[in-house]
């Protein structure tokens, strides 16, 4: 088989890029190594930048988001039993976010790729990726117990940390630079209304806290733990009565307990992969890099990358010029980088570290109470975390 662009990965990011170039009339397969029931299934993020918001218009996969999806104007800061909200829209020029679940992405994606877009096939495990240098490479994989060949144009992986893509660039070329966090966090699923109508990041001398929901009926929620935690060690009681601790705020809030109906822990680190690109290959979304979740940059950063290559990709195919795709990991990584930033420092300032001490703590809310006091530095977390501009 024989096509333009090869997009290796069905999770939102190969998804989105296959949606874009397919409206454009550019050809592409996507290549996704499990079954349609696990990638509708896989819980991974839920707010979206208004960037985007406007990446998933654009594409004609907003409708349902448009319907459903919770807009949000800000987030809420607590710490030392203060709390302080931070207005988006007055600090953005309008920018905001939107609770809506990446499950219900890759749904709505998936079900326009399959209606009227390009070939995507499930339960293709990709096994090497080669001829990088060349103007031709190859994608192997197997399909229904046999072993294919797709030739491309261009190959692009969506594929993840460890997908196979990574290794089509050689070592000697490509470079990783990563943290990992001395913490992780216990996310849970309840079947009771959220407690709040926007996100509240909570500082606490006992680990950090975060409410957030998938809907207007469903609250998801996390704590800080230590990196190991089984989950089973936590009784629901248990969780509740953390959260509980770490969201006390001076007022009448009151957290919404209720039934939890599952329970994971996700450990925290960074990495960014340089290039992002070698030769016909290219990188995107977690192939090329991850943040800590605390900043909500995970999908947002991977929407980014696509809607630059897509652009680059498209102007190769209707004028032949090749200079927004020479310029794609350069132009990339610029925002990569921003949001590691970004993340590092939301993430340092409201985890408790193990060795912390009492000057560190006093850094955090020193800074806290600068986010409270100052528009400049409000302003600066409200629009990164609104997303800033495409270039």
């Amino acid at each position: 088989m024989q096509t333009t662009v090869g997009i290796i990965g069905g999770g939102p990011a190969g998804l989105l890029l296959a949606r874009m170039l397919h409206r454009a009339g550019v050809e592409c397969v996507v290549l996704e190594s499990r079954d349609r029931a696990y990638v509708e299934q896989r819980q991974r993020a839920g707010i979206l930048e208004q960037p985007t918001v406007d990446a998933l218009r654009e594409a004609g996969a907003a409708e349902r988001l448009d319907a459903e999806g919770l807009v949000h104007d800000g987030i809420e800061l607590r710490w030392d039993g203060r709390s302080h909200r931070i207005d988006f829209p007055s600090l953005t020029d309008g920018r905001r976010v939107w609770v809506y679940a990446q499950t219900e992405v890759v749904k709505d994606l998936i079900a326009l790729q399959l209606e009227d877009g390009a070939p995507l096939f499930f339960g293709a495990e990709v096994t090497s990726v080669e001829g990088a240098d060349t103007d031709r490479p190859t994608v192997h994989y197997t399909h229904e117990g046999r072993d294919e060949v797709l030739t491309c144009d261009y190959v692009v992986g969506c594929d993840g940390f460890h997908g196979v893509t990574r290794a089509a660039i050689p070592d000697g070329v490509q470079r990783t630079y990563d943290r990992v966090y001395p913490y992780s966090w216990l996310g849970i699923l309840a079947d009771v209304p959220p407690s709040c109508d926007e996100l509240i990041y909570a500082h606490s001398p006992r680990g950090f806290a975060l409410h957030s929901m998938r809907s207007p009926e469903v609250s998801r929620l996390y704590l800080q733990v230590p990196n190991g935690t089984d989950p089973a060690d936590w009784s629901d009681e248990r969780i509740w009565d953390e959260l509980d601790a770490r969201f006390a705020v001076d007022g009448d809030w009151k957290l919404r307990r209720g039934p939890i109906t599952a329970k994971s822990v996700l450990p925290m680190r960074s990495s960014v992969t340089e290039p992002m690109r070698h030769g016909r290959v290219f990188l995107a979304g977690d192939a090329a890099h991850i943040v800590p979740p605390t900043g909500a940059k995970g999908l947002n950063l991977a929407a980014a990358d696509v809607v630059v290559l897509a652009r680059a990709l498209v102007r190769r195919h209707t004028t032949g010029s090749s200079d927004l795709l020479d310029a794609y990991s350069d132009t990339c990584l610029r925002r990569v980088w921003r949001a590691e930033h970004f993340s590092y420092v939301m993430t340092t300032t409201l985890h408790t570290d193990p060795g912390q001490s009492g000057f560190d703590t006093r850094l955090q809310i020193s800074q806290l109470d600068r986010i409270a006091a100052s528009s400049h530095a409000a302003s600066e977390l409200a629009q990164n975390y609104a997303g800033l501009p495409l270039p």
